[in-house]
């Protein structure tokens, strides 16, 4: 890899993993497109820590008071109030990302990466998002989660193990189905992201810093540069679309995910990008 390469690269890591457009499938394809090779999931996963560390700063507060409410309440059953059931949500809904994640690893890092399956998900899941948008009565505020939802919108994190599907979006899409909220659905993703993002990251590290196979290999500086590049990127990402998600809907992001796939459709159909 070079400089170049992990400079784009972070970029699009911090201007992409927040959104419902999919961070790994758009790291996917601008490798491909301009570099005709895979940035790897190591890479991906590894510069998702920056991200992740935007989520931890700019949450600061929320998730020191949900964490204090949540050790309380742990010894005390009369002080489990709202933040107390948000760390108990969040730790229960980061559970199946977690399984799935582990027991599929292989294929996440491999076969899941195929860029006719990025395109189609894109497509795919711009239409739930569509769905969940028309659908949903996005009455409830984030003091009304339940575990339901939370298990509900956990189960959907886990579809983003799927290149071109994006966490966000799923997580954020399960969400308006239930009745939350834009911003409520949205804060929740963030907070959901937590440990299971944190934890991919981590467990890449060795692979991505001894990388072997094919694909463009990053050196450790270049990790570092990539994945500081993403958190601040990504902080200012964050602020953004809490804020557009109260006045704006999801359907911007719909005909943005569907130009992008038939784009990639028609660009893999004509050979221009190769697939693997």
């Amino acid at each position: 890899m070079t400089w170049l390469q992990a400079v784009v690269l972070g970029v699009v890591q911090g201007l992409t993993e927040f959104l419902p457009i999919s961070s790994s499938g758009h790291l996917r394809i601008v490798s491909e497109l301009f570099w005709q090779d895979d940035a790897g999931a190591s890479f991906t996963a590894v510069t998702q820590l920056g991200t992740e560390a935007a989520v931890l700063v700019y949450f600061a507060r929320d998730i020191a008071r949900i964490v204090t409410a949540w050790l309380r309440g742990l010894r005390d059953p009369d002080r489990r109030g709202h933040d107390y059931k948000m760390g108990w949500y969040v730790i229960v809904g980061t559970i199946p990302v977690g399984v799935l994640g582990f027991l599929f690893k292989d294929q996440v890092r491999t076969g899941a990466r195929n860029l006719w399956l990025v395109a189609t998900m894109l497509i795919v899941f711009a239409l739930v998002i569509a769905a969940a948008e028309y659908y949903g009565r996005k009455r409830r505020p984030i003091e009304e989660l339940t575990l339901k939802d939370g298990i509900v919108m956990g189960s959907a994190q886990a579809l983003a193990l799927i290149p071109g599907v994006s966490r966000s979006g799923g997580t954020i899409s399960a969400g308006l189905f239930l009745g939350l909220t834009r911003e409520a659905a949205a804060r929740y993703s963030f907070l959901l992201a937590i440990p299971a993002v944190t934890a991919a990251g981590l467990f890449s590290l060795p692979d991505a810093f001894e990388p072997a196979g094919e694909g463009l290999n990053a050196s450790g500086a270049q990790l570092i540069v990539a994945t500081v590049i993403a958190f601040v990127i990504g902080y200012a990402t964050i602020a953004w679309l809490l804020r557009f998600v109260v006045n704006h809907s999801m359907y911007w992001f719909v005909g943005y995910r569907i130009v992008v796939g038939v784009a990639l459709l028609v660009l893999l159909g004509t050979g221009v990008v190769a697939a693997t």
